[in-house]
């Protein structure tokens, strides 16, 4: 019995490290889209507040 449980453990542990992974790789790509749109977006360089704008309209969202 002692070696299912074993088993189980190690066969477990690498998809739990992947699944860490793969949500740490998804926090980090939300917040990087995060700063993107809100730091650039609300940037008081003219440059990049108006490429943001640019970007914004031709994807086709609406930005004001």
């Amino acid at each position: 019995m002692q070696s299912q449980s074993t088993l189980t453990t190690a066969t477990a542990a690498p998809w739990a490290a992947d699944r860490t992974r793969t949500l740490t790789a998804a926090l980090f790509a939300a917040l990087l889209g995060t700063v993107i749109v809100w730091g650039v977006g609300f940037s008081h360089a003219s440059v990049l507040h108006n490429a943001a704008h640019d970007v914004r309209h031709s994807n086709g969202f609406p930005c004001h």
